[in-house]
């Protein structure tokens, strides 16, 4: 974070590098902005020039009291009101000391706090592309192990700025589940939602029917209407009484609403694990594991841990995904600044029952892990549970910045919900303890 210039009390300060241009009178408007609005930071959309000379347009998206995540964009350029500005260093400063990686987040958390941060959807300069690789290679950047000390600074900073909020959740609040509730004809479901995967479906079929646990079992895949061949390959396997097969009635549904179908079946067992119709179970034992670590933590919901592998099932980069950043005293946090709670995922399902996903078709397990979060205790395996193939027809291995945008902006709306509910959860408590 460089200051470049300072205007009536607003100081223009590049956030990267790269080499920018600066749009015809784009400071003029952006001091208009300013002024008219008050804010006490704002940033705008600009230009990159492509390869060819071309100017590309690389809109941004509105920042929210959810917009925790430590790499949200906010382009090449803020004008940040100079006073608040001081005020903010400083504060960081005094809290943290002296930083070596997180000072630009940790002082836009702390503008946040003192008044409104503006997106201004207008191009008002171009900008050197900093970061060309596809979605699929970035997302998964901050679970490098070289990114562990920025890692660590990021999540002291979000604690310490949800604690100003009144939205810091004490370790203390974390209740257990009592297990026991329910009548279940099977111990454990497996949910794998599935549209048009006749290439992997059979795969993931059979790493699910040859699990080894001493408990029943059931298979319930909610096949969304496929079209290509997925629906016939399911029924190869309705030989197995343990296969249970739905087609929804509606045709409205996303992920999550599949996800609903199946928990909310009166075949669904006492546990549901999660399995992406592109991935197989890493060993025959992923379900007597996952629920056994139920029983030991007496939790909500148990996340594994996945690797990442070719078609071949070789591993390839990143690898192992396990979100070792979670911690029990402070991972419920934490998981408002990080974009994954991990994977496989899985429920107790009277509290699903008693929430339900969201019926997108993304986002919608980390809205789950946020709610459950809140209240209840959240247990982590942290062996390879999965293997998470990457193959020409993942759905996120190359977004386009209008895809990434949308799902940016989803997952903040998510989180300003969590924001609010939690700041209400804490008041309540505060008062009950008057």
């Amino acid at each position: 974070m460089k200051r470049l210039t300072t205007a009536d009390d607003y100081t223009l300060v590049a956030l990267r590098d790269t080499p920018f241009e600066l749009g015809y009178k784009a400071l003029e408007r952006m001091l208009v902005i300013a002024h008219d609005t008050g804010a006490v930071m704002l940033y705008a959309d600009h230009f990159t020039r492509g390869e060819d000379g071309r100017l590309v347009k690389h809109p941004l998206i509105d920042y929210q009291s959810g917009s925790l995540r430590d790499e949200f964009d906010f382009g090449s350029l803020a004008l940040i009101r100079t006073r608040e500005l001081a005020q903010a260093e400083e504060m960081i400063h005094s809290v943290f000391g002296r930083l070596e990686h997180a000072n630009f987040y940790g002082v836009r958390l702390a503008l946040s706090q003192m008044g409104a941060i503006i997106h201004i959807p207008e191009f008002l300069y171009t900008d050197t592309p900093h970061d060309n690789r596809s979605s699929g290679e970035r997302i998964f950047d901050y679970q490098a192990p070289d990114a562990a000390a920025a890692q660590r600074e990021m999540e002291a900073m979000c604690t310490w700025h949800l604690k100003q909020v009144g939205a810091y959740l004490q370790p203390s609040l974390q209740e257990e589940v009592d297990l026991t509730q329910g009548d279940f004809s099977v111990e454990c479901s497996v949910v794998i939602p599935v549209l048009n995967r006749v290439t992997v479906i059979r795969d993931a079929i059979r790493s699910v029917l040859t699990q080894e646990a001493p408990f029943n079992y059931n298979l319930i895949i909610v096949d969304n209407h496929s079209t290509d061949g997925t629906t016939e390959a399911i029924h190869e396997f309705s030989h197995d009484p343990r296969l249970v097969h739905i087609i929804p009635d509606r045709d409205d549904l996303g992920i999550g609403g599949c996800w609903n179908q199946a928990i909310y079946d009166n075949r669904c067992g006492r546990f549901a694990i999660g399995l992406d119709s592109d991935d197989l179970f890493a060993g025959p034992h992923v379900l007597q594991t996952m629920v056994a670590r139920f029983y030991e933590t007496r939790a909500a919901m148990v996340v594994g841990s996945y690797k990442i592998v070719n078609e071949n099932l070789e591993e390839i980069p990143p690898g192992i995904i396990a979100h070792r950043e979670w911690t029990d005293e402070n991972g419920r946090n934490n998981l408002l600044r990080v974009n994954g709670i991990g994977g496989p995922r899985a429920f107790f399902t009277p509290i699903y029952r008693s929430i339900g996903l969201p019926g997108t078709s993304y986002g919608e397990d980390y809205a789950m892990g946020l709610m459950i979060s809140r209240r209840w205790k959240v247990g982590r395996v942290w062996e390879v549970m999965t293997l998470g193939r990457r193959w020409s027809d993942n759905t996120d291995s190359d977004l386009t910045l209008e895809r990434e945008n949308a799902n940016n902006v989803y997952k903040d709306r998510i989180r300003t919900w969590e924001l609010q509910a939690r700041q209400q959860l804490n008041r309540i408590i505060h008062q009950n303890n008057q």
